[in-house]
């Protein structure tokens, strides 16, 4: 109650200081369905959420992938959405960022957010990242560090994080969660890392009950799914099952001390939204930087175990192999 009750003062601070009454929100990317479920959740707000009363989307930049088929089709549809929620349309980044006080970047496409994010940054916004947070782990390093150097706050979580079910788990509820097994869609997409560009909503999953400290990973898979097998420095277990053919669904079990329950299904976008709009007033980020580069090095290990025909992979290694790179590229960028 008394978190709630900062909150609001927080935002009615906020909105005293704008002058205008309203919180100016902009989105980068409008090839993908989070960024019009965002628009209609804010803009529209048919369900009357008081979380999204003092925020508007203002802007939208379309772009967005111009070269992943799948996400650039949308483009045309999406832009004309937004526009139909009194979003303005506009030409550029820099546009966007004269006319908004904090940044949703959505963009499907990875690959574009290293240097999207470093535009932001240099204009002083926090900003939300949407999965994945790069198409690469040096990529993802490398807008931390980048947003440390312009100490600019930046969140970045997949839907599935947030949903009752899981909130329970991770209040302890049950008691410790002793292992967990959870599972996702696990689609490739050629231009990102292996499991970055899907099987990240069933990693965020399992994160979200078993908390950092993954210390290696071990992949085997076939045509069908890949099985992911993480051991932690506590030597708890946590799987995540990326399923190739079959139904497109997400969830799992969470093992605790005093019950086996169920971990996130999937329950649409408006609890993230609210955790991003209340991260935009705190400016205090609730994932870590460190719990998402973990996230990101646990699917590189994955990847790199299955291409070694299932061995064991220190997730210590990957994660220092991919530094050295990310303090290159920190170095041509900022």
């Amino acid at each position: 109650m008394k978190k709630n009750l900062m909150i609001l003062v927080l935002i009615l601070i906020s909105l005293d200081m704008s002058g205008e009454g309203v919180i100016k929100l902009g989105i980068i990317g409008l090839d993908t369905s989070h960024a019009t479920a965002f628009i209609k959740s804010i803009n529209d707000n048919e369900k009357k959420e008081k979380e999204f009363e003092n925020f508007r989307v203002v802007a939208a930049y379309p772009y967005g992938s111009k070269t992943i088929e799948s996400s650039a089709r949308r483009i045309p549809e999406y832009t004309e959405t937004a526009k139909k929620s009194g979003v303005e349309i506009v030409n550029s980044i820099s546009e966007l960022l004269e006319k908004v006080d904090y940044v949703l970047l959505e963009t499907n496409d990875g690959r574009l957010h290293l240097d999207q994010a470093i535009e932001i940054f240099k204009s002083g916004k926090p900003v939300f990242i949407d999965k994945p947070i790069a198409a690469s782990l040096a990529d993802g390093i490398a807008i931390y560090k980048l947003a440390d150097i312009y100490k600019i706050p930046v969140f970045s979580a997949s839907s599935l994080r947030y949903n009752p079910e899981t909130e329970a788990v991770k209040r302890g509820e049950y008691g410790k969660v002793l292992s967990a097994d959870c599972y996702s869609p696990a689609t490739r997409e050629s231009t990102h890392s292996e499991f970055f560009w899907y099987g990240v909503h069933g990693v965020e999953i399992l994160f979200s009950v078993m908390g950092t400290g993954c210390s290696t990973v071990q992949c085997v898979a076939t045509e069908n799914q890949d099985v992911a097998v993480g051991v932690w420095e506590d030597n708890r277990i946590g799987t995540f099952r990326g399923t190739l053919k079959g139904t497109h669904d997400y969830g799992g079990t969470a093992f605790c001390e005093k019950k086996n329950v169920p971990a996130a299904k999937y329950d649409g976008y408006d609890d993230l939204l609210k955790e991003v709009l209340k991260f935009f007033i705190t400016k205090n980020p609730p994932v870590s930087a460190k719990e998402t580069l973990e996230i990101f090095t646990f699917m590189e290990a994955a990847s790199v175990s299955k291409k070694n025909g299932g061995k064991p992979v220190k997730l210590s290694d990957i994660y220092s192999e991919a530094e050295k790179k990310a303090d290159e590229i920190v170095k041509s960028k900022k």
